[in-house]
Protein backbone atom coordinates (compact mmCIF):
# COMPACT_ATOMS: atom_id res chain seq x y z
CA UNK A 1 0.00 0.00 0.00
CA UNK A 2 2.58 2.59 1.00
CA UNK A 3 4.47 1.88 -2.34
CA UNK A 4 1.15 2.34 -4.40
CA UNK A 5 0.89 5.90 -2.46
CA UNK A 6 4.38 6.81 -3.28
CA UNK A 7 3.84 5.82 -6.74
CA UNK A 8 0.92 7.83 -6.89
CA UNK A 9 2.60 11.13 -5.10
CA UNK A 10 5.43 10.67 -7.08
CA UNK A 11 3.55 10.64 -10.26
CA UNK A 12 1.70 13.38 -9.68
CA UNK A 13 4.74 15.23 -8.31
CA UNK A 14 6.85 15.15 -11.46
CA UNK A 15 3.54 16.05 -13.48
CA UNK A 16 3.00 19.13 -11.54
CA UNK A 17 6.99 20.21 -11.82
CA UNK A 18 6.82 19.74 -15.45
CA UNK A 19 3.66 21.90 -16.24
CA UNK A 20 4.13 24.36 -13.28
CA UNK A 21 7.53 24.96 -13.16
CA UNK A 22 9.26 24.32 -16.15
CA UNK A 23 11.89 27.26 -16.11
CA UNK A 24 13.99 25.69 -13.93
CA UNK A 25 14.16 22.62 -16.58
CA UNK A 26 14.73 24.17 -19.60
CA UNK A 27 18.33 23.95 -21.77
CA UNK A 28 18.13 26.24 -24.49
CA UNK A 29 13.91 26.51 -24.02
CA UNK A 30 13.87 22.66 -24.56
CA UNK A 31 11.73 21.07 -21.93
CA UNK A 32 12.19 17.05 -20.38
CA UNK A 33 9.24 14.71 -20.87
CA UNK A 34 9.26 13.79 -17.23
CA UNK A 35 6.23 11.83 -17.52
CA UNK A 36 8.24 9.84 -20.26
CA UNK A 37 11.17 8.65 -17.97
CA UNK A 38 8.85 7.57 -15.05
CA UNK A 39 6.44 5.74 -17.81
CA UNK A 40 9.47 3.93 -19.20
CA UNK A 41 10.79 3.31 -15.46
CA UNK A 42 8.27 1.27 -14.56
CA UNK A 43 7.92 -0.40 -18.07
CA UNK A 44 11.21 -1.56 -17.55
CA UNK A 45 11.23 -2.21 -13.86
CA UNK A 46 7.44 -3.83 -13.18
CA UNK A 47 5.46 -4.33 -16.78
CA UNK A 48 3.17 -2.86 -18.70
CA UNK A 49 0.60 -2.84 -15.82
CA UNK A 50 2.44 -0.32 -14.16
CA UNK A 51 3.65 1.52 -16.60
CA UNK A 52 0.34 2.27 -18.74
CA UNK A 53 -1.10 3.25 -15.49
CA UNK A 54 1.55 5.72 -14.42
CA UNK A 55 1.17 6.59 -18.30
CA UNK A 56 -2.70 6.87 -17.47
CA UNK A 57 -2.75 8.90 -14.40
CA UNK A 58 0.62 11.31 -15.85
CA UNK A 59 -0.97 11.76 -19.61
CA UNK A 60 -4.15 13.06 -17.69
CA UNK A 61 -2.61 15.19 -15.73
CA UNK A 62 -0.07 16.86 -18.77
CA UNK A 63 -3.58 16.97 -20.64
CA UNK A 64 -5.44 18.94 -18.52
CA UNK A 65 -2.89 21.22 -17.51
CA UNK A 66 -1.85 22.20 -21.38
CA UNK A 67 -4.42 23.33 -24.09
CA UNK A 68 -4.20 20.01 -25.47
CA UNK A 69 -8.00 17.79 -26.22
CA UNK A 70 -8.22 15.58 -23.49
CA UNK A 71 -6.77 12.01 -24.38
CA UNK A 72 -3.41 12.82 -26.65
CA UNK A 73 -1.10 12.62 -24.28
CA UNK A 74 -3.01 9.49 -22.49
CA UNK A 75 -3.10 7.86 -25.41
CA UNK A 76 0.34 7.82 -26.81
CA UNK A 77 1.69 7.52 -23.25
CA UNK A 78 -0.45 4.14 -22.89
CA UNK A 79 0.55 3.19 -26.27
CA UNK A 80 4.81 3.80 -25.22
CA UNK A 81 4.50 1.77 -21.98
CA UNK A 82 2.87 -1.15 -23.55
CA UNK A 83 5.90 -1.10 -26.15
CA UNK A 84 8.69 -0.06 -23.90
CA UNK A 85 8.08 -2.82 -21.66
CA UNK A 86 7.53 -5.37 -23.93
CA UNK A 87 10.69 -4.27 -26.08
CA UNK A 88 12.17 -3.86 -22.15
CA UNK A 89 11.72 -8.08 -21.29
CA UNK A 90 13.99 -8.78 -24.59
CA UNK A 91 16.95 -6.66 -23.81
CA UNK A 92 19.20 -6.76 -21.18
CA UNK A 93 18.75 -3.20 -19.22
CA UNK A 94 20.63 -3.07 -16.92
CA UNK A 95 23.17 -0.71 -18.45
CA UNK A 96 22.31 3.02 -18.77
CA UNK A 97 22.72 3.09 -21.97
CA UNK A 98 20.03 0.68 -22.94
CA UNK A 99 17.82 2.63 -20.74
CA UNK A 100 19.01 5.53 -22.11
CA UNK A 101 18.31 4.34 -25.83
CA UNK A 102 14.58 3.30 -24.79
CA UNK A 103 13.95 6.81 -23.20
CA UNK A 104 14.85 8.14 -26.51
CA UNK A 105 13.23 5.99 -29.05
CA UNK A 106 10.06 6.63 -26.48
CA UNK A 107 10.76 10.29 -26.60
CA UNK A 108 11.09 10.35 -30.19
CA UNK A 109 7.79 8.08 -30.66
CA UNK A 110 5.49 10.12 -28.23
CA UNK A 111 6.58 13.08 -29.89
CA UNK A 112 6.10 11.60 -33.27
CA UNK A 113 2.63 10.21 -32.12
CA UNK A 114 1.26 13.44 -30.34
CA UNK A 115 2.06 15.09 -34.11
CA UNK A 116 0.37 13.30 -35.74
CA UNK A 117 -2.60 13.53 -33.77
CA UNK A 118 -2.57 17.18 -32.90
CA UNK A 119 -1.94 17.29 -37.55
CA UNK A 120 -4.91 15.44 -37.98
CA UNK A 121 -6.86 17.59 -35.11
CA UNK A 122 -5.77 21.24 -36.28
CA UNK A 123 -4.24 20.55 -40.00
CA UNK A 124 -2.88 23.47 -39.85
CA UNK A 125 0.62 22.21 -37.78
CA UNK A 126 3.62 22.18 -39.60
CA UNK A 127 4.46 18.56 -38.82
CA UNK A 128 8.19 18.25 -40.17
CA UNK A 129 8.65 21.91 -38.39
CA UNK A 130 7.26 20.77 -34.75
CA UNK A 131 9.30 17.58 -34.80
CA UNK A 132 12.55 19.16 -35.71
CA UNK A 133 12.18 21.74 -33.36
CA UNK A 134 10.59 20.30 -30.60
CA UNK A 135 10.32 16.93 -30.69
CA UNK A 136 13.84 16.00 -31.37
CA UNK A 137 15.47 17.93 -28.91
CA UNK A 138 13.08 17.27 -26.17
CA UNK A 139 13.69 13.50 -26.78
CA UNK A 140 17.13 13.94 -26.12
CA UNK A 141 16.93 15.37 -23.81
CA UNK A 142 14.51 13.64 -21.70
CA UNK A 143 17.54 10.61 -22.67
CA UNK A 144 20.34 12.80 -21.18
CA UNK A 145 17.96 12.68 -17.72
CA UNK A 146 17.45 9.16 -18.00
CA UNK A 147 20.57 7.61 -16.50
CA UNK A 148 20.17 10.26 -13.29
CA UNK A 149 16.53 9.88 -12.60
CA UNK A 150 16.56 6.14 -12.88
CA UNK A 151 19.01 5.32 -9.99
CA UNK A 152 16.78 7.84 -7.88
CA UNK A 153 13.62 6.05 -9.06
CA UNK A 154 15.15 3.26 -8.01
CA UNK A 155 16.12 4.13 -5.06
CA UNK A 156 12.54 4.88 -4.17
CA UNK A 157 10.77 2.36 -5.27
CA UNK A 158 13.06 -0.87 -4.70
CA UNK A 159 15.40 0.02 -1.70
CA UNK A 160 14.07 -3.48 0.00
CA UNK A 161 15.29 -5.47 -3.28
CA UNK A 162 18.56 -3.15 -3.94
CA UNK A 163 19.77 -4.00 0.10
CA UNK A 164 18.67 -7.48 0.30
CA UNK A 165 21.31 -7.79 -3.02
CA UNK A 166 18.23 -8.47 -5.75
CA UNK A 167 17.88 -6.80 -8.94
CA UNK A 168 15.85 -3.93 -9.27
Amino acid sequence: MAKNIAWFITVIALALMQTTWPDPLKLQNVVPDLCLLLVAYFAITEGEERAMFTAALGGIYQDVASNAVIGHHILSLVILGYIISRVSKRLITEHPAVKAGLVLAGGLAHGFLYTVILCVQKPGVEFLYTLATSVVPAAFYTALLAPLVFPLLAWLFHRKTALEGGTA
